[in-house]
């Protein structure tokens, strides 16, 4: 599955992206015009923790944040702190914690500065009753996900606990929507920039996109054309494709 248009509620076009369209409006902002990286991911964490907010509702205050090593797993750590800091009972459970990039470990240091738990991979024994983050593999994903991230994927699916995946379902080839091995089942899929050709798939669930702080000129740069406001007065909005 695949589609190169998303709407918003009031029939906004919002295009749709490949990975590699993606890789090169990342690469134009860090290296030529901003926001850089840290930016970026203080506004998808950020951004990912009011997701999580406005769903926890009446449920018992307690989130689960499933992060891994890279750019992806740095914005689930990042949700991580914010959750925390609003009083939510959080646990981070880190796929490759020897791994992480040089961002996400900065954003790990914060964290541990919050009193949030931290658990390994190898003590998640079941998600019952949580709410999930999956933070594990974003567009970088490259075939099936297997080790720790795979052995964290398989503990979700028997459970009845809501899933948000942050950019693109763990597992999911965000330019195909297609997966060769274990994934996320996603009920919100909460996309960074722009949403993915592949957020179409089932396994998303509903998606919204989130403002990270990309200024146009990086977008007509990419050639990639992004009409202005197309998220009104929000950071955040609804997409359905099509």
């Amino acid at each position: 599955m695949a589609t190169d248009v998303f709407r918003t509620s009031a029939g906004a076009r919002v295009p749709a992206v490949t990975v590699d369209q993606m890789r090169e409006i990342d690469r134009i902002a860090i290296e030529e015009i901003g926001p850089n990286l840290y930016q970026m991911m203080e506004n998808a964490g950020r951004s990912l923790a009011m997701a999580v907010l406005e769903r926890l509702g009446t449920h018992a205050r307690s989130v689960i944040v499933m992060a891994g090593p890279g750019g992806n797993g740095g914005g689930g750590i990042c949700a991580a702190r914010h959750l925390a800091n609003r009083g939510v009972g959080v646990t981070l459970v880190l796929s490759d914690p020897d791994r992480l990039d040089d961002v996400p470990s900065q954003q790990l240091r914060i964290y541990r500065s919050t009193g949030g738990a931290i658990a390994e991979a190898k003590d998640l024994d079941h998600v019952a009753g949580h709410i999930v983050v999956d933070a594990l593999v974003g567009y970088s994903l490259e075939g099936p996900l297997r080790g720790a991230a795979a052995e964290m994927v398989a503990s979700i699916d028997t459970t009845d606990a809501q899933v948000i995946s942050l950019d693109v379902p763990s597992g999911i080839d965000a330019t195909t929507g297609e997966s060769t091995g274990p994934h996320v089942v996603a009920d919100l899929t909460v996309t960074l920039a722009l949403p993915k050709t592949g957020l179409d798939a089932p396994a998303c669930g509903m998606v919204e996109v989130a403002d990270i702080g990309i200024p146009a000129e990086v977008f007509r740069r990419a050639g990639v054309e992004v009409r202005a406001g197309i998220l009104g007065l929000g950071y955040r909005i609804r997409l359905t494709p099509g």
